[in-house]
C-alpha cells in the first residue's frame, strides 16, 4: 500500500512538472516571424564549432556583416553572436560562453555598446539572455543585466514572466513548440529592401562624453580574456549613421586600442574604400545596412583579416566546404524570396 502511494505521488509530480514544462514552452515568445532578433543567440548552439572568427555585439554586427561573404571570398569560417542592444557585459559573458565550445582565432567586438554603463531594458535583456544555455556565464550575465524591476527567478522559470501571455498565443506558438526555423545565416539577419539615408539627425550635446567605468571594466575583461586564450581581439565601429558616433567616443576607442595594442577599424571612415552608398545600401535610413551594404563592408573586412590576422583560406577543407555549400544555398534562397516579396508589393 505504501509503495502504491509513493508511485502515485511520483506520477502526479511528474505529470504536474510535465504540464508546467509544456505550458512554459507554449507561452515563451518564439521569435520566428515577429521580433526575430530574439531568436539569434540560441541558434549558435546548433552549429559545428570550428569558427575562425566570432563576432559579438549589438545590431551593428548581426545586420552589417555577412559570414557567407567571408567564406566565399576568403575561406574564413565565421559566426555572429549578436543580439538587439547587446550590452558590453552581455558580450563579455557570451564570449565566455563561446569559449566553452571553441576557441576562434579572432573575436570582433562592435564598440557602440560602450555608450551604456548600466542595464537598460528588460525586453532587450531577454532577447539576449533567454537564448543562452545555462552555465555560470549565463548566471553572471543575468545578474549583471537585470533592471530594478526584474527577478532572477523569472529567468530560471520563464513561465513566471510570461504566464499572462495567453491572449497573444497563436498558431506559431504551437508550430514551434519544440523546434524553430532558423532566422539567420550564421548569425547574420538579412534585409534586401532599400530606404535611403536622408536627413540623418546630428548628435545631441552630451553632458559627459566619457565612457563609463563599468563599460571600461568589461572591455578590460574582454581584452584580458582574449590575451589569455591567445585570441586576437579586433574592435570595430560599423558604418551605421545613427545612433550618432561622437568624435569624443572615437578618440577614446583609438586611445584604448593603441594602449592595448589592438586593431581598431572604424568603417564610418572607410565609405570610399568599401564603396558604400547610403542611398542604396541601407534599409532603414542609415541605422543598418541592407544586404548590398553588408556584403561590401564584409568583403573589405575579409581583406583586413587576411592581411592583419593571417587567417588561412579553408575552402579546400571538404567537409567544411560542403557545409558552406548548403549554407550558401539557403542564403541565396532567402535573398531571392525577399526580392520576390519586394517585387510583389
Amino acid at each position: 500500500m505504501k509503495m502504491r502511494k509513493t508511485v502515485r505521488v511520483i506520477l502526479t509530480a511528474a505529470m504536474i512538472a510535465g504540464s508546467l514544462f509544456l505550458l512554459q514552452r507554449l507561452l515563451v515568445p518564439k521569435y520566428v516571424s515577429d521580433v526575430v532578433e530574439g531568436g539569434l543567440i540560441a541558434e549558435y548552439y546548433g552549429e559545428e564549432k570550428d569558427h575562425d572568427v566570432v563576432f559579438i555585439g549589438d545590431c551593428e554586427v548581426y545586420e552589417n556583416f555577412s559570414p557567407k561573404v567571408l567564406w566565399e571570398d576568403y575561406g574564413i569560417n565565421s559566426y555572429i553572436r549578436g543580439s538587439a542592444q547587446q550590452l558590453i557585459w552581455q558580450s563579455y559573458y557570451l564570449l565566455e560562453d563561446t569559449l566553452r565550445y571553441e576557441k576562434p582565432d579572432v573575436v570582433i567586438f562592435n564598440v557602440l555598446a560602450m555608450q551604456y554603463d548600466r542595464p537598460q531594458r528588460e525586453a532587450y535583456n531577454r532577447m539576449t539572455l533567454e537564448g543562452m544555455r545555462w552555465s555560470p556565464s549565463k548566471v553572471k550575465a543575468i545578474r549583471a543585466s537585470m533592471t530594478g524591476d526584474e527577478k532572477f527567478l523569472d529567468y530560471v522559470f520563464p513561465l513566471l514572466r510570461y504566464h499572462s501571455r495567453w491572449s497573444e498565443v497563436g498558431e506559431e506558438d504551437f508550430r514551434y513548440l519544440f523546434k524553430k526555423e532558423k532566422v539567420s545565416h550564421n548569425g547574420y539577419y538579412m534585409r534586401v529592401d532599400v530606404k535611403p539615408a536622408e536627413n540623418v539627425p546630428e548628435g545631441k550635446i552630451l553632458a559627459d562624453y566619457r565612457f563609463g567605468e563599468n563599460a571600461y571594466a568589461y572591455l578590460d575583461k574582454m581584452t584580458a580574456l582574449c590575451e589569455e586564450e591567445g585570441i586576437q581581439l579586433i574592435l570595430v565601429k560599423a558604418p551605421s549613421l545613427y545612433p550618432y558616433w561622437y568624435d569624443e567616443w572615437e578618440a577614446q576607442m583609438e586611445d584604448y586600442a593603441k594602449e592595448h595594442d589592438l586593431l581598431y577599424i572604424n568603417f564610418l571612415e572607410l565609405t570610399e574604400e568599401t564603396g558604400l552608398d547610403f542611398s542604396q545600401d541601407t534599409y532603414d535610413g542609415g541605422l543598418h545596412l541592407n544586404l548590398s551594404g553588408a556584403e561590401k563592408i564584409t568583403s573589405h573586412l575579409g581583406e583586413i583579416l587576411r592581411q592583419e590576422a593571417g587567417l588561412r583560406d579553408r575552402r579546400g577543407e571538404k567537409e567544411l566546404a560542403e557545409r558552406w555549400q548548403e549554407k550558401a544555398a539557403l542564403y541565396e534562397e532567402e535573398k531571392q524570396k525577399q526580392y520576390g516579396e519586394l517585387a510583389g508589393q
